[in-house]
Order: structure tokens, then C-alpha cells, then sequence
């Protein structure tokens, strides 16, 4: 009897543990999207929009950190298409970033599956087309990334969660908007500002409640203002940071970013007007939503609540009381204060010098003197089966040179592990907005005219917040510092389209000629092949 009793018992203990490792992997979640074209008005006029499963804008991901993401596309379009995660560092794996770089693009009447994690991350993120001017037609929506249970948040679980998705937005179609740029000459200015794809919406909640706002500029060119008549704003969270929980009365959201803020419903019951406004512009733009208090029988009266307009020092002083919550976990156990980057010497510094030009008698956009294009075949495809001429590592350089302005399909080389500092400097009247994919960073300075070594000596090297979009003013400098970290093909662009659309990128390749699986995942199986990568086997 006892030596049965011992196989079954060793059994029932390898099928315990077997069990335990499968549910112990992090959660799939599965979405089908399909991508189409339809007809809204949201300023009023009928124009063609883009939808996705028949919702403009798009559906919410909200999901977990560390979910494992299986979202299969569908492209209903009559162009190639494809979807960015804007925000979401794609751990390991710019096989699945979704822009012209990395990926070809999904052809009409065909689909790709996508798959990742927003690999130790929490926060509001968004999505939208990165390919043509699609993101004038819409195809965005919301990523609320969630903290796994066992983690804690730094404020009470709000009573509900509002995204709101800000933007600037035109009449026009966006074939023609497309069609303008490709003739050489610059977009005009937006026709009116909508937020979740209306000129206005109504946000309901009960009084002496606190719900939480994550609000997203979506917009083609313009930062925005936000304020709410009567009610102060806690900001908590920044693209992935959760911060120093100050209180603001208004807050400015430049091109594709992101920010939380908690509200707390106390006042006396009645609506309250929420309001945006176009910043740095000659005609502002407003756009007037309503707080609705669900026992208000009384309408948003009075004046709207003032927001700055031009007032470039006042925004660039708010930039700087973004901080760090040092104490406080983000999507791990640890305090993010554990990583002292202000410690760590940089291994290089690059300089990148935004300019408007004109090459063969058309409107481009330069870094350092260069427009960049695309490729024929995505760099990451290039890279993997080694195809050479696709891109250049020697036309864009670490400093502007005063060369250019010229094409190419530029890339920057960089080591995995090095530590950057990275100055943007802005020289034109216009305010900038930059983006890096794969990755958040610190900006740790801001300031007027043009940067020097001396500039170091006001950066913040203690509790910088780390985001993955940051603002230039105009004659101004920001800089940043970024951990390389995650190895791959990595988009480094103006977030405002048309710049991005008409040259104001390139390409980070950041890299370890050691190849393992332990820094870079492999090409996926389901990869498209386009360009010179047609027939080549994965």
C-alpha cells in the first residue's frame, strides 16, 4: 500500500507544480480589430473618417501590466495601414512597434496579428495610424495600463476613470490633406478641436466623488490648455510616471502626450464647463465640454474658466514642477527614486536641431540638416537579413553641422547600455514636440535661447519624471537623458504629422553585435515581407 501511495503522492505534487507554472504566466488578452472607413460630422460637416469595429474613435485597451496582448487587425482600407502604440516600450521587440521603420505596412484586405506586453509599465497610453496622414481621419483610441492587484498606487482607487482624447482636426479628408503636403507647401490652420471625436462631450458623476481624467493630446500640430470651472486638478500620473502630487488649475498637454489627474466633485451641484484651448497660437481654438454632477438639475452658466495663451515662460515653469514621486512604486514593488540617474555620467551626448527647408523646391522638415524618407524596405527587415543600401549610418550626425538640408534614410548607431544625454535644440518660432519609441527618459532641463555646457548646471538630477514625449518651446532647448536599454530599431520623431510626415525623423538602431534572445526577441513568424525582404525566408 505504501509504495503506491508514494507514485501517486509524487504525482499529484508534479501536477501541482506543472499547474502553477502555466498560471503563473501573465494573462492573453485577445481583441480583433477591423479597420474601415466611414462617415461622421464632427465639426458639422460630413467628412470620411476612420473607424475601427465600426467606432470612431477606437475601442479602449485596458489591460494589466505584463498582459500579453494578441490583437489581430484587419485592414478594410483602400491604402496600407498600420498601428503605433504610442507609449508602449515593446520590451525587446520593435518587431511589433508599427511603424514604416520596423514593419511593413498591412495591405488592403489583410491582416497581421500583433503581439506584445506593456512590459512593466502602468498609465495612460494611446494608439493611432502611423502610416500616411491616416491619423487625420482617426483610427486612435486609449491604453490604460493597470497596476497588477498586489501592487499598490500612490491615491485612493477613484470612482471611475474618464479618458478624454484631445485633439486639433480638420474638414478636410485626409487624402488631401496628404496630397497638400506631397505639393510641398504646409497644412493650415485646424478647423475647431474635438475630444473623443466631438466638438463636445458630457462627463457624468456624483457629487463627493473623486474620479480620475486621463487626458491625451491627440491632435495634428497644437498643444492645448485643460481646466474645469470651480475644480482644482491633482495630477498623479505621467506616461508611465506616477508623480509628485501637485495641484493645478489648469495644465498644458502638447502633442502626443499624456497625463492623469484626479478630480474630486465638490461643489455645489450643478454642471461645470471643461474647457481645452489651442496654445502658442495666433486664433485660438476652444472646445467646451460639460462635468455634469448627477443630481444637478442646473446648466454650466457663467464666464468659461481663462487659460493662457501665449505665455511661453508660464508653460516652460509648469514643465518644471513635473516631478517624481520618489517613494512611490510605478509597475514594480521598488520606489522609482531606487535609480539615481542624475548619478550616472553620460556616455555621449547628441545634439538634434529641428528647421524648416526647402529641398527641390518643396516644404521638408530637417534634423541636423536632414529629411528623412522612407525606405522601400522597413530597417529592421533590412537589418535582419542583412540587406545593405536600404539606410545610411553616416548622414546624420551626433551635433548639426550646418550641411543640408538633404534626403536620406537616416539612422543613428548606438550601443546597448549606453547612457545618453540628448539636447533638442529649437531654433524656430514655433513650439516642438519629440517622441521616442521604446523607451521613457528624463527630462531633466528646459530653458530659453541656445543650449551650452553651462546649461547643465540647471538641470534636475534628482526627481525628473521619465515620459516618452517631450516639449521644445520656441528658441529654446530641452534635454534629456535616456537609458538604452532595449535594444532595436527605435523611431526618434516630431509627434506634430505634419513635421514627422515631411522628414523631422530618424532612426535610433540601438545595438549589440552579441545575438541573444536575452536582449532582442527574434522576428516574429507571422512578419510581412515587403520591399527587398520579398521571398526571404524568416
Amino acid at each position: 500500500m505504501e509504495k503506491k501511495v508514494v507514485p501517486i503522492l509524487v504525482i499529484f505534487i508534479l501536477c501541482v507544480l506543472s499547474f502553477c507554472v502555466v498560471k503563473g504566466e501573465d494573462p492573453y488578452k485577445y481583441y480583433t480589430w477591423t479597420v474601415t472607413y466611414g462617415t461622421a460630422s464632427p465639426l458639422g460637416v460630413p467628412q470620411q473618417v476612420i473607424l475601427i469595429n465600426g467606432q470612431f474613435p477606437g475601442p479602449t485597451l485596458d489591460v494589466v501590466t505584463n498582459d500579453n496582448i494578441i490583437l489581430n487587425l484587419f485592414n478594410k482600407l483602400d491604402q496600407p495601414f498600420l498601428m503605433t502604440w504610442n507609449g508602449i516600450k515593446q520590451r525587446k521587440n520593435s518587431w511589433q512597434d508599427g511603424v514604416l521603420g520596423t514593419n511593413c505596412p498591412i495591405p488592403p484586405n489583410s491582416n497581421f496579428t500583433y503581439k506584445f506586453q506593456p512590459k512593466d509599465q502602468i498609465g495612460g497610453y494611446t494608439y493611432f495610424p502611423s502610416t500616411a496622414m491616416h491619423k487625420a481621419a482617426g483610427g486612435f483610441g486609449a491604453i490604460n495600463v493597470y497596476a497588477r492587484p498586489r501592487i499598490p498606487v500612490p491615491y485612493a482607487i477613484p470612482a471611475a476613470d474618464f479618458n478624454l482624447l484631445i485633439g486639433d482636426w480638420y474638414k478636410a479628408n485626409h487624402k488631401g490633406l496628404q496630397q497638400y503636403l506631397d505639393s510641398g507647401r504646409s497644412l493650415t490652420f485646424p478647423d475647431g478641436i474635438l475630444v473623443n471625436g466631438q466638438p463636445r462631450t458630457t462627463i457624468s458623476g456624483d457629487q463627493g466623488k473623486t474620479y480620475m481624467f486621463r487626458i491625451s493630446n491627440m491632435g495634428l500640430s497644437t498643444s492645448f490648455n485643460f481646466r474645469i470651472q470651480g475644480h482644482k486638478m491633482k495630477l498623479v500620473e505621467v506616461e508611465g510616471s506616477n508623480v509628485v502630487q501637485n495641484i493645478y488649475d489648469s495644465l498644458d498637454v502638447h502633442v502626443g502626450q499624456s497625463a492623469s489627474v484626479l478630480v474630486t466633485l465638490d461643489q455645489p451641484a450643478r454642471d461645470y464647463y471643461i474647457v481645452a484651448s489651442t496654445r502658442f497660437t495666433r486664433k485660438v481654438l476652444t472646445s467646451v465640454s460639460v462635468l455634469h454632477y448627477t443630481n444637478s438639475h442646473t446648466p454650466a452658466y457663467g464666464p468659461l474658466p481663462a487659460g493662457p495663451t501665449y505665455q511661453v515662460h508660464w508653460s516652460m515653469q509648469q514643465a518644471r514642477t513635473l516631478r517624481w514621486n520618489l517613494t512611490s512604486n510605478a509597475a514594480r514593488p521598488n520606489p522609482q527614486g531606487s535609480f539615481h540617474y542624475g548619478t550616472i555620467k553620460p556616455t555621449r551626448t547628441i545634439m538634434l536641431s529641428n528647421s524648416a527647408s526647402l529641398i527641390n523646391g518643396k516644404k521638408r522638415y530637417t534634423v541636423n540638416g536632414v529629411s528623412y524618407i522612407n525606405a522601400d524596405t522597413p530597417l529592421k527587415l533590412a537589418d535582419h537579413f542583412n540587406i545593405p543600401g536600404v539606410y545610411s549610418t553616416s548622414t546624420i550626425q551626433a551635433f548639426p553641422t550646418g550641411n543640408g538640408p538633404f534626403l536620406a534614410t537616416s539612422v543613428m548607431p548606438a550601443s546597448l547600455h549606453d547612457f545618453l544625454e540628448i539636447v533638442f535644440q529649437n531654433n524656430e518660432n514655433s513650439v516642438q514636440s519629440w517622441h521616442l519609441d521604446g523607451y521613457d527618459f528624463w527630462p531633466v532641463g528646459y530653458g530659453s535661447g541656445q543650449w551650452s555646457q553651462a546649461s547643465r548646471k540647471s538641470y534636475n538630477l534628482v526627481d525628473a519624471l521619465t515620459r516618452h514625449t517631450v516639449q521644445v518651446y520656441p528658441n529654446s532647448w530641452s534635454a534629456i537623458y535616456v537609458s538604452l536599454d532595449n535594444q532595436g530599431m527605435w523611431n526618434l520623431r516630431s509627434a506634430m504629422w505634419e513635421r514627422q510626415y515631411l522628414g523631422q525623423q530618424f532612426y535610433l538602431r540601438v545595438y549589440n553585435p552579441v545575438k541573444s534572445l536575452a536582449n532582442e526577441y527574434d522576428i516574429p513568424s507571422n512578419a510581412l515581407l515587403c520591399g527587398r525582404a520579398v521571398g526571404r525566408h524568416s
